[in-house]
């Protein structure tokens, strides 16, 4: 794992390198995500089953085998035993109870020219979740998606996901129980995504496409954007820690490789103002990697996408952390809500010792779908929001139009446009 210092001759083009991390090469790929696209649009079901037998190596020989039974869900969901049971329940528990918090409220307001001004917060009409399958099979990112959606109010919710060989997790059958979903389709990558954009025999038409995907997924994400809303252009995974000697280095190591055993492009990166700590991490690190079930994944992630930085004061490993901006930010210092107010950009951060990121992945409550790459600079985590629109209200009296009106016919007149101008003018004593 690359360990570099601030003082180091060549840390400027190091740290440029790591800027890079959340690069995706769509250009490559992008002709063929929008030949996948033209096809959806084209041919609908016949299309998606070529896509299918092409990448998920089985066959639909009907309509029908696309989706997936409410009553297979309900199977699965029974027979689980009943720690999972549970733990799935209390998941879902504390994701709603957090996301019922960030609900905003419709709202009016009148002046005293007898004005009426408002907003009208109303949800979308259908939602399309697409959850991945491809290299491991992701329940609590269906709770993470289809909960805030449930919150928001949406009638209608769509789930895709792929199945290889015709396969399909059973606790991600039994988490579709538990959210209510009774429209789920076997089908993954940019093919799921055309498909909920501009809908076809089988699945409909979506308002809005949430959830992660592998670069076939990010890219047909935004080529179909503007013809469907998203919630944003993810990559890999990845992880930030702000440590000072007060932080123990088994903590440190173990969860840095918490986001290296995600996948290959997963980027793991620790800063911290002591060399001492720097080098007992990544030697604890190196001793836990070997334990791991998906060594290789891991091990790959650290040497290619891993760092830890050594500065020289705990301010100047903030500032390179708020210029990374990472997906997840640990905090491990000894009074981690001080440095709370410096830290400007992270998808979501992690305060103290026994906040390890995976309790938010699972079960804490805010959302794991974040931005990745350093888009945490302008994106937020997923939330109610991405499923609610917003209308403006406004209700204009006789005086109220009287009072402002000759302001609002100047301006349309200097702009030009006579019939607004016209508009007003008509309507004023």
């Amino acid at each position: 794992m690359l360990l570099i210092k601030t003082t180091d001759k060549n840390f400027k083009e190091s740290f440029e390198e790591l800027l890079g991390r959340g690069a995706m090469d769509m250009e490559h790929v992008a002709s063929i995500v929008g030949t996948i696209i033209k096809e959806i649009r084209n041919e609908g079901n016949e299309a998606l089953k070529r896509h299918i037998a092409k990448f998920d190596r089985w066959e639909v020989r009907f309509d029908e085998d696309l989706m997936v039974d409410p009553v297979d869900m309900k199977k699965a969901y029974d027979a689980l035993d009943t720690d999972l049971r549970e733990a799935l329940h209390l998941a879902y528990e504390r994701i709603k109870n957090y996301h019922e918090k960030q609900m905003p409220k419709s709202w009016i307001d009148f002046d005293k020219a007898g004005n009426t001004l408002g907003q009208k917060v109303t949800p979308v009409d259908r939602a399309g979740l697409y959850i991945p399958g491809g290299k491991a099979a992701y329940p609590s990112s269906l709770l993470m998606n289809a909960i805030p959606a449930i919150v928001a109010g949406v009638d209608e919710i769509v789930v895709t996901t792929p199945t290889p060989d015709n396969e399909i997790n059973h606790l991600l059958l039994a988490a579709a129980h538990l959210c209510g979903i009774e429209k789920m389709f076997k089908v993954g990558g940019a093919s799921a995504i055309a498909a909920m954009a501009y809908g076809t025999e089988t699945i409909p038409k979506v308002d809005v496409i949430t959830g992660p995907g592998n670069i076939f997924v990010a890219t047909a994400k935004k080529l179909v954007y503007g013809d469907v809303n998203i919630d944003m252009i993810a990559g890999p995974s990845e992880i930030g820690i702000l440590a000072d000697t007060s932080a123990i280095p088994e903590y440190l190591a173990i969860d840095l490789l918490s986001q290296a055993e995600h996948d290959e492009m997963a980027s793991s990166i620790l800063i911290t103002p002591s060399l001492e700590q720097a080098e007992a991490v990544r030697e604890v690190l190196y001793m836990e990697l070997s334990k791991l079930e998906r060594e290789m994944i891991a091990r790959k992630s650290i040497e290619e996408r891993g760092a830890i930085i050594v500065t020289e004061t705990m301010d100047e490993a903030i500032e390179l952390m708020n210029k990374i901006a990472p997906e997840h930010l640990e905090v491990m210092t000894a009074n981690p809500f001080e440095l709370l107010p410096k830290i400007r950009h992270a998808g979501a951060i992690f305060l103290g010792a026994f906040t390890p990121e995976p309790i938010g992945d699972y079960m804490a409550g805010p959302n794991h779908t974040l931005p990745t790459g350093g888009t945490a600079k302008f994106y937020s985590p997923l939330n109610v929001e991405n499923f609610l629109k917003k209308s403006s209200i406004i209700a204009m009296s006789e005086d109220g139009i009287n009072e402002i009106g000759e302001a609002c016919a100047l301006l349309a007149k200097t702009e030009g446009l006579t019939a607004h101008e016209k508009s007003v003018r008509i309507r004023l004593k």
